[in-house]
């Protein structure tokens, strides 16, 4: 096995699961769209998925979590997203993987931790064990964490052509504790969760995210 020229050479490695994080507007679904076309043009077959979503039952949750006219409580709202997640796993990720197929997916469990556990002030602990049940204990292998400055997140999201959800529409204290949150887990996992400077150019930040999942691919 070998990586030559960016391009992996040699047998398919065993499935992973791969996650990518950041505030909104870090440019999360740009990237995972071009890291899905990169690795599958090496090779590699792969399910690019969405949180929440993915699955019927997961896209309806969205729907509600999303609606900018519902009022929704701190606890609601986590328990909505972990529900949306189990299903998700259970109908589609963990089949995905055991059949070896890749799993990308834009948002996992660490995006609850950051914004219900942290943004909502419910507490991390508290989030994070709730989502052990709804996940089954399942992690990811590796986690790629898009850092943008929360002012520049939400210039992005400023100039896109949708209306802002529910959860976009929160001021600016709420984005800095996810920021914060999001740094403190990766200080805690290194291993699994990497940061990139997402405040450089796509192709920059793809060829990144390439860099920190090179050793995923020769195992």
């Amino acid at each position: 096995m070998a990586i030559l020229d960016g391009r992996y050479r040699g047998p398919v490695p065993a499935a992973k699961l791969i996650t990518i994080e950041g505030i909104d507007g870090a440019g999360k679904s740009t990237l995972a769209q071009a890291l899905a076309e990169a690795l599958r043009e090496q090779g590699i077959p792969l399910e690019l998925l969405r949180e929440p979503g993915g699955v019927l039952l997961s896209e309806r949750i969205r729907a509600l979590v999303k609606d900018p006219a519902l009022m929704v409580s701190p606890p609601a709202e986590a328990l909505l997203y972990a529900a949306a997640r189990a299903e998700l796993v259970h109908e589609r990720v963990l089949p995905l993987l055991r059949a070896g197929t890749w799993v990308l997916l834009d948002r996992f469990v660490d995006s609850s931790l950051a914004y219900q556990g942290a943004g909502r002030d419910l507490g991390i602990e508290q989030v994070r064990a709730v989502n052990l049940l709804a996940t089954d204990g399942l992690e990811p292998d590796r986690t790629l964490l898009l850092r943008v400055a929360p002012t520049t997140g939400r210039a992005r999201q400023g100039i896109r052509d949708d209306e802002p959800d529910r959860l976009e529409r929160e001021g600016q204290p709420f984005f800095e504790r996810i920021a914060c949150a999001y740094d403190a887990l990766a200080a805690a996992e290194p291993a699994r969760i990497r940061p990139i400077d997402a405040e450089q150019p796509p192709s920059v930040v793809l060829e990144r995210a390439l860099a920190e999942i090179a050793d995923l691919l020769a195992r």
